[in-house]
């Protein structure tokens, strides 16, 4: 039997409606969810923290109580950054203790812990806390395919995850291109080299996801990530349902009640239809290009969303093309949070200030002097000379053993606000002081749920309707860029990366 982990309340709304979905529209489908007979049910991390706080206006840790009341039979899990936690920077380890012991005593029961390097270095401290509060350790193995990224390295990955305590590997195809044939052998290398679960985790973007996921489970997986139908596809999951009918009467038959899925699936529509004004065709559609650029969807929505603020949609061309050479540059770091935006937004400033590097990304400085952790491969040793020019040498030791304590100072900030916090608004503030004060403003002059969902939905309803009728003309004018309104995981910090696009763009043409 291979098992299924239904991803609707977490990825699949994270991929296609930039994580817009509220608590309330997800309770009152909870106790069907709990009853289906699911490995387990994804409802939190990735984005869903910094969403929560920074747009939905919505308390992160009442989301995840409110869940775990509402499904208590099923393990709930979420999606760690390893060392960045559900942020985009490195923690200290006594923030990352803490934020891993309070998340399992509110509900998480199982933790996929990955980095964006591969560095198990980054995911040591998690994993660990992970095994002392007694939850399931799934150690990540982030997919992606360059000359340094072999099968040997990935099983080797897969042996330093076990030595640290996992209790089972997640294979993470974050772009959606894993090919069947590839994931098979790498699912059968895992299983026979590691001997530990494995889990894998995939996106439909290429339109591969289906026949892989049938491949891994024929390799030996134990369970595969999947999405309800409406929340399924494009940049989500393969369908929850496509893979309980494929394997139906077969050794692999998850065992799960189709008619019991329909229904789920019908109340799904009914929320889809309800915030569709927020739904970017864009992801849903197939896209074999990824396939060439590995750029996947989120990143995607982030290029255009910068290129169109810049007038220079016409330029995506050049930006996927630059995408690979910057990437090779710093060694190829998988396309996932947060390389993902730091190769992305040096791509474009190399495509619109007219020169390679003629400007470097903050990002890119820290990203080159070893401050997020272990690059896969060589970094240029040019791109290496120009950061390194100001004489701060390049750090070899885990980045997070540079940091010092942190929880104690910001709770010495955060009782000028709440006097009596508690752990969880110590974390909350700890992880996004300024959004976390925005958020606790808001709240107090009401400016919550049902008013920031109503406003939100007129307001890029109204940006999407057509004004009027437009007169003829004589030639039809083109498509106009699909840009979500919101980019994708409301990511704030890009906000300064394309300030950096803005000045340098304007010296360029002095």
């Amino acid at each position: 039997m291979v098992e299924l982990t239904e991803t609707v309340l977490r990825d699949g709304h994270q991929s296609l409606l930039a994580t817009r979905l509220r608590l309330r529209d997800l309770l009152p489908i909870a106790p069907a969810l709990d009853a289906v007979g699911y490995r387990s049910l994804e409802v939190w991390g990735g984005a869903t923290f910094d969403v929560g706080l920074r747009f939905l206006r919505e308390d992160p840790w009442e989301r995840l109580r409110a869940l775990k009341r509402a499904m208590p039979n099923t393990p709930l899990q979420m999606l760690l950054r390893g060392q960045n936690l559900v942020g985009y920077r490195h923690y200290p380890d006594d923030v990352v203790r803490a934020f891993v012991a309070e998340a399992a005593r509110q509900g998480v029961d199982i933790f996929r812990v990955f980095d964006a390097l591969n560095d198990p270095r980054n995911m040591a401290t998690a994993i660990r806390e992970v095994k002392r509060v007694g939850a399931r350790a799934q150690g990540t193995i982030c997919y992606t395919e360059s000359p340094v990224h072999t099968l040997d390295s990935f099983v080797a990955l897969g042996r330093e995850l076990a030595a640290l305590g996992a209790d089972e590997l997640c294979v993470k195809d974050m772009g959606g291109f894993m090919p069947p044939g590839r994931g098979g052998e790498l699912v059968r290398a895992l299983v026979r080299e590691v001997g530990l679960p494995v889990v894998v985790h995939m996106h439909s973007a290429s339109g591969f996801s289906t026949l892989t996921a049938i491949a891994v489970a024929d390799a030996g997986a134990t369970a595969v990530d999947a999405a309800i139908s409406p929340f399924a596809g494009g940049a989500s999951q393969p369908p929850t349902e496509t893979l309980v009918g494929a394997w139906k009467g077969t050794a692999h038959d998850p065992r799960l009640d189709l008619g019991a899925l329909a229904e789920i699936a019908e109340y799904f529509q009914g929320v889809l239809a309800r915030y569709r004004p927020l739904l970017n065709v864009r992801a849903l559609q197939t896209d074999p290009g990824i396939l060439l650029h590995q750029v996947p969807g989120g990143m995607f929505s982030n290029l255009l969303s910068q290129l169109a603020e810049q007038e220079a949609s016409e330029r995506l061309a050049e930006v996927l093309a630059e995408i690979p050479r910057v990437r090779e540059d710093l060694g190829y770091p998988p396309l996932v949070t947060p390389t993902s935006q730091i190769v992305g937004t040096q791509a474009v400033l190399n495509v619109l200030s007219g020169a390679r590097y003629r400007q470097i990304t903050e990002e890119v400085r820290h990203y080159v002097r070893g401050e997020y952790g272990r690059p896969p491969g060589p970094i240029d040793p040019e791109l290496q000379r120009k950061v390194l020019a100001d004489g701060a040498p390049a750090i070899t030791v885990r980045p997070a053993d540079l940091l010092e304590p942190e929880l104690e100072r910001r709770l010495a900030e955060l009782k000028a606000i709440i006097p009596a916090a508690d752990t969880a608004e110590l974390l909350s503030y700890t992880l996004f002081p300024d959004v976390y004060r925005a958020y606790r403003a808001a709240v107090d002059k009401g400016l919550v749920d049902a008013t920031v969902t109503a406003a939100a939905l007129g307001i890029v309803g109204a940006l999407r309707r057509p004004r009027s009728p437009p007169a003829p003309t004589k030639s039809a004018p083109g498509p106009a860029p699909s840009v979500g309104v919101w980019a994708h995981e409301g990511r704030a910090r890009l906000m300064a990366q394309r300030r950096w696009v803005d000045a340098h763009r304007a010296h360029a043409r002095r």
